[in-house]
């Protein structure tokens, strides 16, 4: 349960369903492990059923796709995935978590791995109902086309009678534009004994999940239904519905950053992660693209095209354009990462400045230290990664090499275009090039050779 999940006052579980096969999506990883935002699908729902506050999360998956499985336990632990073999419909697949939730005395939400912007406050509702007396609780939604969905048929009051799927719906049921989602939450011994009930004679020969709120409604149960916005419980079953539901998640995170005091010149370009956080009084300029793990602070600016994944950005810090800060980049307050710089787990300090053309992996530079141009931290000797440390209010000149391991001193200097592979002292110049050699006249005599030979070439 994550820190901020609410206590609720009766216990909560969740099973999750995630053993679809996904062929639509075409494509080699499993459905419910593609990515959405930087986070696979099913993560989403498990932050879902987190943030609900379930204390028992139970992933449903299919033996056609082992990888599922292993990513649900390394997340929840052993013990929190079931088995779908065979897949009978989606009525099975809920019953194959029986025997884990056996022992589990409160109420269970059913949700889907593949449904991605089904969030904790979308599923709220079905709490809410059943607090108030509800003994099934189901979530629909009011869809825009129909066709295609389970139909919720109602009597006044959003009590639900009975829910019939698209292919054994009539003329008049097809009509109806009140749809089911999918997720439902009751107490879990009705939620198993309604369940045990459940029969296959349909078109499909499947178990469905729905007939419990017709059997519920017969033996008067009190059956009702909440709603939600369409875009919030549509599954994704194809790449261009991940892309639809990546557009839909991006746009409202804009927003929300937005209201918190974020400047967006132009928000539709900005690509944001699941976990980015950006303070209010920060500005993100256009095509900026954030991986998971970056922490932006007030007052910083990142400018066009940059791309920062991994990385923590201090109040007043200016980033690009066409900067990159790769995992465990640290840069301090006021410090400056310009164009074509990258930055790899390395901690800038305060007022620290790398503005053109380097590359920084692996070490230290010191508050208001100067890294000048096309200065290399050279951290890899093809086998292991060393660490190089630049003092504070150093000044390293333009094209320099700093060998890794090394370390300059506070307030030294290297000369431009050196290649240092000795510490420096502090307060010390230190210089590694060849010296310059001036041969006067040598240009002139070469050009005229040149073009002589190739006076004497032509005439042939």
């Amino acid at each position: 349960m994550t820190d901020n999940a609410p206590k609720p006052a009766r216990r909560r579980a969740a099973v999750i369903l995630a053993a679809g096969q996904g062929t639509r999506m075409k494509s080699p990883t499993p459905k419910v492990l593609h990515k959405l935002a930087g986070r696979t699908l099913m993560d989403h729902a498990i932050d879902a059923a987190e943030g609900l506050g379930c204390e028992r999360i139970i992933v449903v998956v299919g033996a056609h796709s082992p990888q599922v499985g292993e990513a649900a336990r390394k997340r929840l632990g052993e013990g929190a995935t079931v088995v779908q073999d065979p897949p009978l419909g989606t009525g099975h697949a809920v019953l194959a978590a029986k025997e884990a939730l056996a022992d589990f005395d409160g109420d269970v939400v059913v949700t889907y791995a593949d449904c991605p912007l089904t969030t904790p406050g979308v599923i709220a509702p079905l709490f809410d109902l059943l607090a108030g007396g509800t003994d099934v609780a189901v979530l629909g939604f009011e869809a825009a086309n129909p066709t295609g969905y389970g139909r919720l048929v109602l009597a006044p009051g959003h009590v639900l009678l009975r829910i019939v799927e698209e292919k054994e719906a009539d003329l008049a049921t097809k009509q109806v534009k009140h749809c089911n989602s999918g997720v439902l939450a009751a107490d879990r011994k009705v939620l198993f004994d309604l369940l045990a009930q459940v029969r296959n004679d349909n078109a499909k020969g499947e178990y469905y999940l729905t007939d419990i709120a017709g059997l519920a409604h017969d033996r008067k149960f009190s059956t009702r239904a909440a709603f939600a916005p369409e875009p919030a419980v549509q599954g994704v079953n194809s790449q261009a519905e991940l892309a639809a539901a990546e557009a839909v998640w991006q746009r409202g995170r804009r927003n929300a950053l937005m209201v918190e005091g974020v400047t967006m010149p132009a928000p539709d370009t900005v690509h944001l992660s699941w976990d980015t956080r950006i303070a209010g009084g920060a500005v993100v300029e256009q095509f900026v693209v954030f991986g998971p793990g970056v922490s932006v602070a007030s007052g910083a600016v990142i400018k066009a095209f940059s791309h920062l994944e991994g990385a923590v950005v201090g109040e007043g810090a200016l980033i690009g354009p066409y900067a990159r800060l790769r995992p465990g980049a640290e840069i301090g307050p006021e410090a400056h990462i310009g164009n074509f710089v990258e930055v790899k787990k390395v901690k800038v300090g305060k007022g620290a400045k790398a503005n053109h053309l380097s590359y920084l992996g692996d070490g230290s530079v010191g508050e208001k230290a100067n890294i000048g141009a096309g200065t290399i931290f050279c951290n890899y000797d093809g086998f292991d990664k060393f660490e190089t440390h630049v003092g504070a209010g150093a000044f390293i000149g333009s094209n320099s090499a700093l060998v890794a391991p090394v370390r300059v001193g506070d307030g030294a200097m290297t000369g431009s275009g050196s290649v240092i592979v000795k510490n420096v002292p502090a307060e010390a110049l230190a210089l590694s090039r060849a010296e310059q050699v001036v041969k006067a006249g040598w240009a002139a005599k070469f050009r005229a050779a040149k073009q002589d030979k190739k006076a004497k070439k032509d005439k042939k």
